[in-house]
């Protein structure tokens, strides 16, 4: 791919074939939203097509495809510069994708130098400065103005050794202190996860002996990094890490930042993640419910206010129990959930596939997102209706074996369901990808009562009893 850390995941170099459109080029025009002085203050370029200047204007011997964007709802021209850029960076590696079937006229080839073993091939990556945002260096799609001098190598053995040496590992320290600031507040959630898998295996510290710094947000308008730096203490905390830092405290006092103590009990609702014995009748009830607060004025007009963005189910699946033995099999289903204390799987017979509401699941059903390079998570949804007004359902107990996704509407693997039905790829889709699954899923939900009253003689002669179920909202 070209650009890589841009349109895709960084790929290694040294072999292959690179195609190019020649004489053209792809050119930016835009006009910034905001003002800006200095370094990053706008300046007019020309580009002179014919004339005596041409000879001395780049870009004036070639065909030139000019990209001229508006600028939409930004919030700061350094964000816009960046949608910008990473347009034209698509749009050229779509031209230059049209000579891949094409036979060259020419070939360039250059050959690497033989390495003189036994020194690895590796690349050095010294103190990077850069004039501010928007003036940067990049390196596989990362900013690099504030990395440290490291060590690159694709196999990464001189890259572990250089920066993660054995020297270090347990037990020659007390604990081992892990920060992933940038991966955390970019959203790299796929490279944060290998992160922590290769420091584990090669230093071998437990969780116990490792500490956790989430850093801090620098700026006053970077004060929506706490809610990021908050979830990746949250994550510190579940992993079992000895102390988590959250610093420093300038910051923290100047953006009102407060974090709560974690609850002494688990926070997360009693559920057994297995089915209702049995199966539901056409005779059940179904009850979609919203929660609608409406406001009658003095004339007769209504002010009405949704207080719900999905809807919540109600089932009875009372009249689903035709034998003795079903029943028993409820009151005992009903007696070790203990009532309403604990939750389970209910499958819904009039809605349970992504693929209308009872068809077949195919890779291509329902919508999850479209890749940025960065984000490595989805998770799954199902849409009722369509345009702005859908109504999004989060799925949280999908049936594992169904699950199908696709990217641009190819079927796709390195991908794991993660608990509460999130789909998190091994490396983030590229920018742009259309991302789609397919699956079935179950209903979370729980007895609505701790009472289930059933009166034999009423059974025997074919009253069904009313046995409600209501659906848990489980967090996602």
């Amino acid at each position: 791919r070209a650009f890589p850390g841009f349109n895709g995941p960084p790929c290694t170099v040294g072999a292959g074939r690179t195609h190019r459109l020649d004489g053209f080029t792809v050119v930016e025009v835009t006009d910034f939203p905001f003002p800006a002085a200095g370094v990053q203050a706008f300046e007019e370029g020309v580009i002179e097509m014919a004339g005596c200047g041409a000879a001395y204007s780049a870009c004036a011997d070639r065909v030139n495809l000019v990209l001229a964007s508006t600028p939409g709802a930004v919030s700061s021209n350094a964000e816009y510069d960046d949608a910008v850029r990473r347009a034209a960076l698509r749009v050229a590696e779509m031209l230059a994708g049209v000579t891949a079937a094409l036979t060259p006229p020419h070939v360039e080839r250059v050959d690497l130098a033989p390495p003189r073993s036994p020194l690895p091939r590796v690349v050095w990556v010294h103190q990077v400065r850069a004039q501010g945002p928007m003036v940067q260096t990049f390196l596989y799609g990362h900013e690099m103005s504030g990395a440290v001098p490291t060590v690159l190598d694709p196999a990464m053995p001189e890259a572990r050794r250089a920066n993660l040496p054995t020297g270090w590992a347990a037990p020659a320290f007390d604990r081992l202190q892990l920060e992933d600031y940038d991966w955390l507040t970019a959203g790299h959630d796929a490279l944060r996860r290998d992160g922590y898998a290769v420091a584990n295996a090669r230093l071998g510290y437990p969780p116990e002996e490792q500490d956790y710094l989430a850093g801090f947000a620098l700026n006053p308008a970077e004060s929506d990094l706490w809610r990021a730096i908050d979830r990746g203490a949250d994550e510190a905390l579940a992993r079992g890490a000895h102390e988590v830092f959250v610093w420093a405290s300038p910051q923290i006092c100047r953006d009102g930042y407060v974090r709560l103590p974690m609850p002494e009990e688990d926070t997360m609702q009693a559920f057994d993640d297995i089915p209702y014995p049995l199966a539901l009748g056409m005779d059940a009830t179904i009850a979609p419910e919203f929660s609608t607060t409406v406001a009658v004025t003095a004339s007769g007009f209504e002010r009405r206010n949704s207080l719900w963005s999905d809807a919540r189910l109600r089932f009875d699946v009372g009249p689903g129990i035709r034998s003795e033995a079903e029943l028993g099999e409820l009151i005992a289903f009903f007696r070790a959930r203990r009532g309403a204390a604990r939750g389970f799987r209910l499958r819904d017979p009039s809605d349970f596939s992504s693929h209308g509401m009872t068809g077949a699941p195919t890779a291509i059903d329902q919508l999850l997102g479209v890749g940025d390079g960065t984000t490595a998570s989805f998770p799954l949804v199902k849409r009722y209706g369509s345009g702005d007004d859908c109504q999004v359902r989060r799925i949280t107990r999908p049936v594992a074996g169904s699950l199908s996704v696709s990217a641009d509407g190819a079927s796709v693997s390195g991908w794991t369901l993660d608990p509460g039905g999130v789909v998190t790829f091994a490396v983030a889709p590229a920018a742009g990808v259309m991302l789609r699954a397919g699956f079935l899923f179950d209903v979370p939900v729980r007895f609505a009562e701790d009472r289930l009253e059933i009166a034999g003689a009423a059974f025997a002669a074919g009253e069904a009893p009313s046995v409600p179920v209501v659906e848990v909202r489980e967090a996602a």
